[in-house]
């Protein structure tokens, strides 16, 4: 059941309860009693809505930052992540294999809000090697969603002399 529940909602968090009841063949108390447990053990961690601001008049600059760290002893990489995901901007952070350690994922204003936040903030940090930053430049699909609306594909029209 708590499987069913997490697939459903992580399609299409606004069902409500009694929606999910229907949905699952089962009972509002027991979607209430399985997402409460979820909840509690920390498996439902919030309940985000997808955006795509391209559709707004608000700019958003989002950057991926490849760090190299230095683990630190008896903790790993947890108390290096643990300080970065502490700041604001980082909307996400991932341990990665490979030839980097994390990824950050930062949302910021401007390129040169996100260009202060590498060299002011996470640059500094003792233990961070070197950064690498990407820019998204735009979004096609996020949290298996696609980001906008198909367009059709238009036909190169001939033109005669």
């Amino acid at each position: 059941m708590k499987k069913q529940i997490l697939d459903a909602i992580s399609r299409n968090g606004r069902f409500s309860t009694e929606e999910l009841a229907a949905l699952l063949a089962t009972d509002e108390e027991t979607i209430k009693r399985e997402i409460q447990e979820m909840e509690e053990a920390n498996v439902i961690c919030g309940y985000p809505t997808l955006i795509n601001w391209d559709n707004t008049d608000h700019e958003k600059v989002t950057a991926l930052i490849e760090v190299q760290v230095t683990p630190q002893r008896d903790m790993g990489f947890h108390k290096v992540a643990e300080r970065i995901y502490r700041f604001e901007e980082v909307e996400s952070l991932y341990l990665m294999s490979g030839g980097f350690d994390l990824t950050v994922i930062i949302e910021g204003k401007s390129m040169k809000e996100v260009a202060r936040f590498v060299t002011e903030k996470l640059s500094t940090l003792e233990y961070v090697n070197s950064t690498a930053t990407y820019f998204v430049l735009k979004k096609y699909k996020e949290h298996g969603l696609v980001m906008s609306k198909k367009q059709r594909d238009t036909e190169r029209m001939l033109i005669t002399p």
